[in-house]
């Protein structure tokens, strides 16, 4: 973490001014067109990596109703996730899907291929690991090209600079961005909000949030006949240059919300977290986490993440105030099934079997059910704004927010408290030369001598993460 007073770029001056930060080089001869499609013409749509969530994009994206959508190319490094999700959307839309062998693109160039395939105003799916987001997203920029990007966008403090100067460039250019904290779409959370922010529930005290799970982002030991850099690709979970880890991918949704219903982002964090029995895994991530994170007026919310089989799961948000206290998450991301109650006893609810809730008088308020899953409704609103040609550009949120998620997850990994600044100008890039990796070159991160890769040493690594 840079110390450096004078060179360091505080957040506030680097989120209220990224402009001149930016520079006028940067935008040199950018030519700033209006870019939207007409009502009545199909949005064109890209897939740039193709795994479970790049292809439930595309799901979201080929279902809106305010507007023909087809998918035409298709980009990954692995022929048969792309052969997989080609099937099942060809499958699902058929109609919709147009993704003959030609448009279907393998390597690290690929990305090129496939938004080389439309035309400006159309829209590409980044649902790659996101230490390509900000090379995928430059060049999307470059074409025109309206983007949906999932989360998190960024993994450390030099990408996340990076990316706050792209979403510069990209609002200027007037191109519609979206980003995967689809929560903030859900309208049972926006009434939830609106609730809070008239003082239902009174003042915020105290936030908490849980995301405990039966594992993830394990690693075991290369398979013969599977180069390294592919084999880090496919199990981008478990390494901290590829995803952020299970901290940044996961935990980033929780953070978030709590964030957004607070009003405000977290100044500093403190944390713990430990490995404790690995097996033959070789990832990078703790199986536990513990972060305090500090609002600016003092307010705590404390996130608890867990990935270790046996143990007690929890999926869930929640916001205490002075008069009341409001369920934010109940179950996973959807449905949210916001309530408030008039107090601060609410019911657990910890898998399906907890369903329904049974009647309680506390109970001051909840949002009917059924409720449309947060998923589609991004869509529905992002390909609302590109039609209509409205302000819609989420890169600076989606960045703020994977730099809060760092900030936690450097916490726990140095055994420091880590503030929003010291993350921010953090001058550990954990894949700086991600642009330029080819599919026989080397990754970004390799095996030591002991057979090992490199894992985070609280109190022995202070200032980076491994």
């Amino acid at each position: 973490m840079s110390e450096n007073k004078t060179d360091a770029t505080s957040r506030r001056q680097f989120l209220t001014n990224t402009s001149r930060i930016t520079g006028a080089s940067a935008l040199a001869g950018v030519v700033l067109p209006h870019v939207h499609a007409a009502e009545n013409n199909t949005v064109q749509v890209v897939l740039v990596g193709c795994g479970g969530r790049g292809t439930g994009a595309a799901v979201n994206a080929l279902s809106v109703t305010n507007g023909p959508t087809r998918l035409v190319a298709m980009a990954d490094v692995v022929p048969q996730k792309l052969n997989a999700s080609h099937d099942k959307l060809k499958t699902q839309f058929s109609g919709q899907v147009d993704v003959p062998p030609e448009r279907r693109f393998l390597g690290f160039d690929a990305y090129r291929q496939a938004m080389d395939s439309v035309k400006p105003g159309d829209v590409v799916i980044l649902g790659t690991p996101p230490a390509f987001r900000w090379v995928q997203f430059s060049y999307a920029i470059d074409k025109g090209l309206h983007t949906f990007m999932e989360k998190p966008v960024t993994v450390d403090g030099p990408t996340t600079r990076r990316m706050l100067k792209l979403g510069e460039l990209s609002v200027k250019k007037n191109l519609k961005v979206g980003v995967g904290l689809m929560v903030r779409h859900c309208r049972a959370r926006q009434e939830l909000l609106d609730r809070i922010r008239a003082g239902q529930i009174g003042e915020i005290v105290a936030m908490r949030a849980y995301r405990m799970g039966q594992g993830g982002g394990t690693a075991g030991p290369k398979p013969e006949g599977v180069g390294e850099l592919i084999y880090q690709i496919q199990r981008f979970h478990a390494f901290l240059w590829a995803s952020g880890g299970v901290f940044s991918d996961y935990y980033i949704h929780q953070i978030d919300e709590c964030s957004w219903m607070k009003g405000a982002w977290p100044v500093q964090a403190h944390a713990v977290g430990g490995r404790h029995y690995r097996g033959d895994s070789l990832d990078q991530n703790f199986d536990t986490y513990s972060v305090q994170y500090e609002f600016p007026d003092g307010t705590r919310l404390f996130f608890d993440g867990r990935n270790m089989k046996g143990c007690r799961d929890e999926f869930a948000s929640y916001a205490h105030g002075a008069k009341g206290s409001a369920v934010i998450s109940t179950l996973s991301h959807a449905p949210g099934m916001t309530r408030i109650y008039k107090g601060q006893k609410m019911p657990t609810v910890l898998s399906r079997k907890d369903l329904p809730l049974p009647e309680d008088p506390s109970l001051a308020w909840a949002f009917p059910q059924p409720e449309k899953s947060p998923y589609q409704w991004e869509w529905d609103d992002l390909m609302e704004a590109i039609r209509q040609d409205k302000p819609y550009n989420e890169v600076q949120r989606g960045a703020e927010a994977s730099l809060v998620a760092s900030m936690g997850r450097m916490a726990a990994h140095t055994g420091q408290i880590v503030t929003f600044d010291q993350m921010l100008n953090c001058q550990h890039e954990f894949a700086p030369d991600v642009d330029k990796l080819t599919m026989d070159g080397p990754p970004p991160l390799r095996l030591g001598a002991d057979g090992k890769y490199p894992i985070p040493e609280p109190g022995l690594k202070k200032d980076r993460e491994y």
